[in-house]
């Protein structure tokens, strides 16, 4: 594989970025999505994202292979403090490193905007190499959500995971 690179994300990245999630989409159970999304309402979540101070990275090496952000955990405001990450690899490059230095970068990147809980909402309890990935980087188990989503034709569970980010809860959040 070319030298791979982590930055954030440009505008030009959309493409490759709704391509590898359209492929999530289609055939996998990462994502509870069942059908994906066009390139126009991927932009739109991208710069609500981007708008909000949440990181949102991408993997390059000839092209964008992999693309992580972190987002809203949920939307009241005494959630603002936690995170939930998402990382997609495109199928050519999985196994292979990607997803951990995404996911390393994204925990940094996080942690230096005052975040302090990042939550990994696993779609899938097979999703073993993800689940292992967290693990490795310093995600507990927190909780498994069984049979809450039917795609491929199956049940499937949400794995939650949990990790604390800089002084965690430690002490109290800046103000907003």
């Amino acid at each position: 594989m070319p030298a791979l690179t982590i930055r954030p994300v440009a505008s030009h990245d959309i493409a490759a970025i709704t391509r590898i999630y359209t492929y999530a989409v289609l055939h996998g159970t990462a994502s509870f999505e069942i059908e994906p999304p066009d390139q126009a309402e991927m932009r739109r979540r991208q710069d609500e994202l981007i708008d909000g101070g949440y990181p949102y990275l991408v993997a390059e090496a000839d092209g964008v292979i992999g693309y992580a952000y972190a987002g809203r955990y949920r939307a009241r405001l005494a959630y603002h403090w936690s995170v939930e990450d998402s990382v997609y690899i495109a199928p050519e490059a999985q196994r292979r490193g990607v997803g951990r230095l995404l996911l390393t970068r994204l925990i940094e990147e996080a942690e230096q905007r005052g975040f302090r809980q990042m939550i990994a909402v696993i779609g899938d309890s097979r999703q073993l190499p993800s689940i292992e990935l967290h693990r490795v980087l310093g995600f507990r188990h927190v909780g498994t959500l069984e049979a809450v989503g039917f795609k491929h034709g199956a049940w499937l569970d949400s794995v939650l995971m949990q990790r604390a980010l800089g002084t965690g809860a430690g002490a109290a959040p800046t103000s907003l």
